[in-house]
């Protein structure tokens, strides 16, 4: 039984100093210096690099490939040859309509034969006629071939119209098998192969994208409700990339677009940040981490969040106005303050009662021991 007191009774005496080792002892306090520091207020967001304008190039006519002259990354010029169509169809179809004009004009031509033959009729009718050598009928007769031969010849006319439509229709079909690339950029997408059938009904198929310029990019991005009223064009940014983790871009806000977006009862708004690419850095795709910086004060007096949050154990007195506790002559003085910008850690504060350099109470210190929070700058006296 002695051998298990023993050891309790030396656990005990032991663990006495530690149970009131703070009975008695005064509390000690942290404190850091005031000093100019830049604020930075900013809203974060996620966000995806894409060029400023891309261009779908698709077919117009359905068939197959035959050829492709550009591949992924190829520079492309406005106009240049960017695939072929096989024309075969297309090339008979243009004959066709081509010897449908020819036939429309053939027809014309002997309409127009025979109403000259009817119009000489119908006039040499009419003198005889009128001195009473031919019928009425006979006249009317005459009268009506003309009419009917008028007719025709219109009706000829229209069809050689029809035909040159049908032309020019099949034309521009043979003009449509050459996939032209309608402006300077880079081929970013290419969704075809040679020998691969396109059919163009309703919608267009996409066969290349071209990016126009991606020395000059963008970012999309959506955010929230909360922080949009915040949000400005001409706003810098700063964002960052997982391919270059070391790196700090900038852009610019360049729209804020007022249609929303509402995605499981949350509410957000798309901005476009403008950014340069002359590096070639950005690459489509990309994920950015952005901040968009929607005020900042710089060289201003801060103290740490944490100051403003500071009070004294045996302090029971309230106050309507917010301050600080600064050490003055060793001892804590309360200082009235406005706030200004605040971020994560630090918030700026006006008044004229401080200046850069004054210790501002940050915490109370445990077990007398001393604080490892960073920034410290002395020791305040014991209180």
């Amino acid at each position: 039984m002695k051998k298990i007191i023993i050891p309790i009774i030396i656990i005990i005496l032991i663990a006495l100093p530690f149970i009131f080792h703070n009975k008695g002892g005064k509390v000690r306090y942290t404190t850091e210096p005031i000093k100019k520091r830049t604020i930075t207020q900013i809203v974060e967001a996620t966000g995806t690099i894409e060029p400023v304008n891309t261009v779908d190039i698709g077919s117009q006519v359905s068939g197959m490939i035959n050829e492709i002259y550009v591949d992924y990354n190829s520079e492309v010029k406005k106009g240049q040859l960017l695939a072929q169509i096989d024309t075969s169809l297309f090339e008979a179809q243009l004959q066709q309509s081509l010897a449908n004009i020819n036939n429309a004009k053939a027809s014309l031509a002997k309409n127009r034969a025979v109403l000259d033959y009817d119009t000489k009729t119908y006039k040499r009718y009419k003198n005889l006629y009128a001195r009473n050598l031919v019928s009425k009928n006979d006249l009317d007769s005459a009268e009506s071939a003309y009419r009917s031969d008028l007719a025709n010849v219109q009706a000829a006319q229209a069809s050689i119209m029809q035909a040159q439509a049908n032309y020019d229709t099949a034309s521009a079909n043979m003009r449509y098998t050459k996939i032209i690339s309608p402006v300077d950029g880079i081929v970013i997408s290419k969704e075809v192969e040679v020998g691969q059938t396109v059919a163009a009904s309703f919608q267009t198929p996409t066969l290349f994208t071209v990016a126009e310029d991606l020395t000059n990019m963008r970012i999309e991005t959506s955010v929230s409700e909360a922080d949009i009223g915040k949000v400005k064009e001409g706003q810098q940014v700063e964002y960052t990339l997982d391919g270059y983790p070391d790196s700090v871009f900038k852009g610019t806000v360049s729209q804020v677009r007022l249609s929303p977006t509402t995605e499981s009862n949350v509410v957000t708004y798309t901005v476009i940040i403008s950014v340069e690419n002359d590096d070639g850095k950005l690459m489509p795709g990309m994920t950015a981490n952005v901040s968009i910086i929607t005020d900042r004060e710089e060289d201003v007096l801060t103290v740490p969040n944490m100051a403003l949050k500071f009070t004294l154990k045996d302090n029971t007195q309230k106050y309507e106005q917010k301050g600080i506790w600064v050490q003055r002559s060793g001892k804590p003085q309360r200082i009235n303050i406005k706030t200004g910008l605040s971020d994560d850690m630090y918030t700026q504060i006006i008044t004229d009662e401080v200046k850069e350099g004054d210790l501002v109470y940050t915490g109370t210190m445990q077990n007398n021991k001393k604080s490892s929070s960073k920034g410290r700058n002395g020791m305040p006296p014991r209180l």
